[in-house]
């Protein structure tokens, strides 16, 4: 589209996002995948050793694990480092993690991601 005087001055040559209504969306998703993970493996969120997040927003992931009832404990959280690093984000937080000794044989990790134009992903991986 064209930029045009009444275009601009209505903001449309800027890219806009509706940030409420991402973090509710981005919250209720992590919930689900999370819970449809668990469920495919036969056990309860709570019962997931680790989960390793798409490191997009502190408040969500946060938010998300309560609502699941996970102990943040289990959670592999980096963002307070590195920010968001994007594709990267779960690859860099899964062997800072498995680094860390916080991913043993046996144990269940499930990663959940978010990308551009609102899609979505999870991995239950019995390591």
């Amino acid at each position: 589209m064209m930029p045009t005087p009444e275009r601009l001055a209505q903001g449309l040559d800027k890219i806009q996002m509706a940030g409420r209504e991402v973090y509710k969306f981005a919250v209720s998703k992590f919930v689900e995948l999370i819970e449809d993970a668990a469920k495919h493996c036969g056990v309860s969120p709570r019962d997931i050793d680790l989960v390793v997040p798409h490191q997009v927003n502190l408040r969500i992931i946060e938010s998300a694990t309560q609502k699941l009832e996970i102990d943040p404990k289990k959670v592999m959280i980096n963002i307070d480092r590195y920010g968001n690093t994007s594709a990267a984000s779960i690859p860099v937080a899964f062997d800072e993690a498995h680094a860390a000794g916080r991913i043993k044989r046996g144990m269940l990790v499930v990663t959940v991601a978010f990308g551009a134009g609102l899609t979505w992903g999870s991995v239950a991986i019995r390591w």
